[in-house]
């Protein structure tokens, strides 16, 4: 994936995408990391950078979250990250919700301009249920 955009391929970049791409749900920065193990591991700045670096190109979004930690989802298509999210209040865990969109098309205020919408959906998981 990275290699067709003609960026960069790193080892890093590569295992960072890997585990997102392997995922079923929006992981955190901490649950990333503990993935990364032995020599795999990378030390936090290296992984923040990485995970900036794949968020400003697409290859993953970033979901706001009320406990103000970042979740990374891996993006399996270009415009895929415009959809809403479901967060567990229970145990935290966030998932796409990839056929519930996330849009804004009415008027703004003279000047504005939306660049992203968000969207999260709060509730209790099946597991939580």
């Amino acid at each position: 994936m990275i290699r067709r955009t003609g960026e960069r391929v790193t080892s890093g970049r590569v295992r960072i995408l890997t585990i997102l791409l392997t995922e079923q749900r929006a992981i955190t920065h901490h649950e990333i990391e503990e993935r990364l193990s032995g020599e795999q591991r990378l030390d936090r700045v290296t992984l923040y950078r990485v995970l900036e670096w794949l968020n400003k190109r697409g290859f993953v979004h970033r979901v706001a979250s009320d406990d103000r930690v970042w979740r990374f989802r891996a993006n399996f298509d270009a415009h895929s990250h415009q959809h809403a999210h479901f967060k567990c209040t229970r145990c935290t865990t966030v998932i796409c919700l990839d056929d519930l969109k996330a849009r804004y098309d009415g008027p703004l205020p003279a000047g504005y301009r939306s660049q992203a919408v968000e969207l999260i959906v709060k509730g209790l998981c099946a597991e939580c249920a």
